[in-house]
């Protein structure tokens, strides 16, 4: 399949070069229709992570959006589960502008009411809240996790793990991610695959709503 849609991915977190496209590639793997092109936020080495961290982001973002609208893309994705900036974004621009988190919120209500979340704040992000409404039941974060870099190691993983598989208990229909450094180091299917319930990875949920928003407005492949 040719590649057809150009996007542009606003990473929130300083990262290298080749970090930086990683979920550029994890995009382009899953939608054969779309080629990305990936930029980081300077200055900003452990991401967004509280409410200090958005503030600090979000002129940033806004700025790379500008960027990338003039690059010609056809749509933007935030890749954050706290979508930070994304209304402003959307009212300066005339693009598509997609987050991770509404996307991840949105899709979870098709496996059930009883919706819990995984992420790296003791709040869970807004949108979650907003979007699920009293199907949303918990947020949880996994001990030891304070920020992205910490779902990066072995310690990281095996938490998540546990935590998730509390949530089972807990008689959960679905497990929404709260952080997409969950989608970077690809931990969904191994949750789905000890807890038996959907997992709903961040990064292919914003894929998914990206792609149902440029054949909305007409966009063909």
């Amino acid at each position: 399949m040719r590649r057809n849609f150009l996007i542009g991915i606003i990473r929130v977190i300083t990262l290298t070069s080749e970090q930086c496209n990683c979920h550029g590639r994890l995009l382009e793997s899953m939608f054969p229709m779309f080629s990305t092109i990936s930029r980081c936020i300077p200055d900003q080495p452990e991401g967004v992570h509280d409410e200090k961290t958005e503030i600090i982001a979000i002129p940033k973002i806004r700025i790379l959006a500008k960027e990338f609208e003039c690059l010609g893309v056809d749509g933007i994705m935030i890749s954050c589960c706290g979508d930070p900036g994304i209304q402003e974004i959307r009212k300066e621009l005339n693009i598509p502008v997609v987050g991770a988190g509404e996307s991840t919120a949105l899709l979870s209500r098709r496996y059930g009411e009883k919706i819990f979340s995984l992420g790296i704040t003791e709040n869970v992000p807004e949108n979650y809240k907003k979007i699920l409404g009293e199907n949303f039941i918990d947020n949880s974060v996994p001990e030891g996790i304070k920020s992205t870099l910490d779902l990066q190691t072995d310690q990281g993983w095996n938490s998540i793990c546990r935590e998730a598989e509390k949530f089972r208990t807990k008689g959960a229909d679905a497990i929404a991610l709260a952080c997409t450094g969950m989608s970077t180091i690809g931990i969904a299917p191994k949750l789905e695959k000890i807890t038996g319930i959907p997992v709903l990875d961040p990064v292919m949920c914003e894929g998914i709503i990206m792609y149902m928003e440029l054949l909305r407005r007409g966009k063909k492949e």
